[in-house]
């Protein structure tokens, strides 16, 4: 009896010891995904020889968004995330690159920098603020990007412009990948309102601050 027993623990152990070691084939494999800019112009733009130099600073993200972590919200004020979707890196470290790509195809710059650079600029674009969430509060659910951003103009030392940006898009299924899809078209948008929002100001043009959402006056830069 006591040779049964102990045969049975040792098949046992062994069948313990070979799952631990398997590869796992469960339904807990993790999806990543990335942020695109599909469909914004990807040709070389002629920039002005004598336009402006643009630095960008890297963006900061809103509290709780500072994650590789899909968030998503089903009811206001709470974030969660999802267990087994990801992105391939924080939502505001993609954000920053695309954003600086995105920027550069407006022909009003000479060129568009990320920092840190020794470059010398005429203008720097400060943003913060920036979230990305999945919002399961009516169908379909929704994708919301927002940031704010600060424009300086440098030789003058003085804060041109603030302004809050907003884009949501519904998802096209109740799902992450839904999510994905309609967070990739959310920041093409929303760097279509950023570009559009810097072209009027360095132009000094009333556009600028026209609508008035999260618009604020010209401020000096203390030292």
């Amino acid at each position: 009896m006591n040779y049964r027993l102990a045969h049975v623990a040792s098949a046992l152990l062994a069948l313990t010891v070979a799952g631990c070691l398997s590869p796992r084939t469960d339904s807990s494999e993790i999806h990543t995904y990335q942020l695109r800019l599909d469909g914004w112009p990807s040709e070389a733009r002629p920039g002005k020889l004598d336009g402006p130099v643009l630095l960008v600073s890297p963006p900061q993200a809103e509290p709780g968004f500072e994650t590789q972590r899909m968030v998503y919200v089903k009811r206001p004020y709470e974030l969660e995330y999802y267990a087994v979707n990801q992105w391939a890196d924080t939502p505001v470290r993609m954000f920053a690159p695309l954003m600086v790509q995105a920027l550069d195809q407006n022909e009003a710059w000479r060129a568009v920098i990320p920092l840190p650079s020794s470059i010398r600029g005429d203008y720097r674009l400060d943003t913060h603020g920036f979230l990305l969430q999945q919002e399961f509060l009516q169908q379909p659910s929704r994708v919301r990007v927002m940031v704010q951003a600060q424009l300086v103009d440098l030789k003058e030392s003085t804060i041109l412009r603030t302004r809050a940006f907003e884009v949501v898009e519904n998802a096209t299924s109740e799902n992450p990948y839904g999510g994905v899809q309609a967070a990739n078209r959310a920041i093409v948008a929303l760097f279509a309102q950023i570009d559009s929002w810097l072209r009027q100001c360095i132009q000094h043009s009333p556009e600028c601050v026209a609508d008035g959402a999260g618009a604020g006056s010209v401020g000096k830069i203390k030292p």
